[in-house]
């Protein structure tokens, strides 16, 4: 039986499966990093959308029962370390003796304990957050949150003297913000 040209079976040649391999390869490579970066983002938000809830809890909580609220660093998510790192945990709790630097004493009770997404690093130039009622001074300061690993930029949660968080990508200066802050007390 001779075969004509019309009568080939319809395929891909070696050339074109392997041209439809590299664009499928390219197209899979960017979407990993694309993902990759969602993730981070997402991570990141997440961070923040506790620490803002936590500390709008701590104001709330300090207005209703008329006491010192803090939110402090700790690794054991018990009592507040000045060792500890931001990221390592946080315990928010009642100051009822408004002991300074804060410390859990019995009868004080923890009103929430968490800590950052994995691979969030979380920093601050305080040790310790203290929310106090009746239009009191409250501590201000900044919490960075970022992803160090992800080449996304730093968000801070700039706190004020009346204790309300606020969320920015820039510092007051106009420059960007960045992961690490210095601590001061």
């Amino acid at each position: 039986m001779n075969s004509r040209p019309d009568d080939r079976i319809a395929g891909l040649t070696l050339i074109e499966l392997l041209i439809a391999l590299g664009l499928l390869g390219i197209l899979a490579t960017m979407a990993t990093s694309s993902f990759a970066e969602l993730s981070a983002k997402l991570r990141i938000s997440s961070s923040i959308n506790h620490l803002v809830h936590i500390l709008h809890l701590a104001r709330q909580e300090s207005w209703r029962s008329g006491n010192d609220v803090v939110l402090c660093k700790s690794r054991e998510l018990s009592d507040c370390e000045a060792n500890a790192e931001w990221q390592d945990g946080w315990v928010l709790f009642h100051n009822l003796d408004q002991d300074n630097p804060p410390h859990v004493d019995p009868g004080e009770v923890i009103l929430r304990q968490g800590r950052a997404e994995s691979g969030v690093e979380v920093s601050a130039n305080r040790r310790a957050f203290v929310m106090r009622p009746f239009g009191l001074r409250s501590t201000n300061g900044t919490l960075v949150v970022c992803n160090p690993q992800a080449r996304l930029s730093a968000r801070a949660i700039v706190i004020s003297y009346t204790g309300k968080p606020r969320i920015t990508d820039t510092h007051s200066n106009g420059n960007t913000v960045h992961c690490a802050l210095p601590q001061t007390s």
